[in-house]
C-alpha cells in the first residue's frame, strides 16, 4: 500500500511551505499537491527533487472535482498518512465593498472545501494519520472588515477541534494551525490597494517558514491548536479575558477606523 500526503492550496503561501518541508517530518511514498494552478504545481513539482510528486490541478469548491479523489487514492492503493489543508483567502473590506460573489468563495474554499476534504479522505487514514487545517488568530473574535474571514476560520478553528476529539481513539490528530499576519500572498488577494482596504496598521508581521516550522512540530505533537509568536499568544490571551466589544473597538482604532 502507498504511503500518501496531501497538500491543498499548495501552489502558495503556507500550503507551499508545507509542502516543500513535508518529507522532513512525514514519512510518505508520494507527495500530493493539489491546487488550481497548474503551472505553479508543476513549478513546484520540479523543485522537490527526490520526492515522487504528483500535481493536481483542481477548484475544491467543485465538489465533482473533489469525489474524482478517492478514485484517484483507490487506483493507487493509498494510505494517506497526511493531509494539509491550506487553501482559502480573505478579503480587508467593509462587508459593503466585498461582493456577494467573493463572500460565497470564500465560504466555500474557506469551510466547505476543508469540510469536504477531510470527509473524503478520512476514509483513506488508519491509525496514526495526520490532519493540520490552516484557520488563524481571527477565528477567536469578530474582526470588523475581515468580518467574513474572521467568520470562515472561527468555523475551522471549532470544527478541527472537535474532531481532534472525535478521531483521538482511531489514532488520527487533528491540529488548527493559527497564525498572525504572515509574510505570504494572501495580502495579494486580500487587498485592493485602494481606498477600499480598511486593513493598514499589523503590528507584527512573521515569516512563513517560521509559522510553518512551528504548525509541523504542534501536528507531531498531536496538539489540536498551534500558533507562532509572542505578538500572537498575548493576543489569544487578551480575547479570552476582554468583552468582544471592547476589543472590536481597540481593533478599530489600531486601524484609525471611524466608530
Amino acid at each position: 500500500m502507498k504511503k500518501i500526503a496531501i497538500v491543498t492550496g499548495a501552489s502558495s503561501g503556507m500550503g507551499q511551505w508545507f509542502a516543500r518541508t513535508a518529507h522532513e517530518y512525514v514519512k510518505f511514498d508520494e507527495l500530493w499537491i493539489i491546487a488550481r494552478r497548474a503551472d505553479r504545481l508543476e513549478a513546484l513539482a520540479s523543485e522537490l527533487s527526490g520526492t515522487e510528486v504528483r500535481a493536481i490541478p483542481m477548484d475544491l469548491t467543485d465538489k465533482a472535482a473533489v469525489a474524482t479523489l478517492p478514485g484517484l487514492l483507490t487506483e493507487a492503493d493509498a494510505e494517506v498518512v497526511l493531509l494539509v489543508n491550506a487553501a482559502g483567502f480573505g478579503k480587508f473590506q467593509s462587508v459593503e465593498n466585498v461582493s456577494p460573489s467573493a463572500a460565497e468563495s470564500m465560504l466555500a474554499l474557506n469551510c466547505g472545501a476543508l469540510m469536504d476534504m477531510c470527509y473524503t479522505i478520512l476514509p483513506f487514514m488508519k491509525s496514526g494519520a495526520k490532519i493540520l487545517n490552516i484557520a488563524s488568530v481571527a477565528a477567536f473574535q469578530p474582526v470588523p472588515y475581515v468580518t467574513e474571514y474572521a467568520a470562515t476560520k472561527a468555523f475551522v478553528l471549532s470544527f478541527s477541534r472537535g474532531l481532534w476529539k472525535e478521531l483521538r481513539p482511531k489514532g488520527i490528530t487533528v491540529t488548527a494551525l493559527c497564525p498572525y499576519w504572515t509574510k505570504t500572498e494572501f495580502f495579494d488577494v486580500a487587498n485592493n490597494r485602494s481606498s477600499q482596504d480598511m486593513v493598514k496598521y499589523f503590528n507584527a508581521m512573521y515569516e512563513p517558514e517560521d509559522v510553518v516550522r512551528r504548525g509541523w512540530r504542534d501536528l507531531l505533537k498531536g496538539r489540536d491548536l498551534s500558533t507562532f509568536g509572542l505578538v500572537a499568544r498575548a493576543q489569544l490571551l487578551l480575547v479570552k479575558l476582554l468583552p468582544h466589544r471592547l476589543v472590536m473597538w481597540i481593533w478599530c482604532l489600531q486601524q484609525h477606523i471611524p466608530q
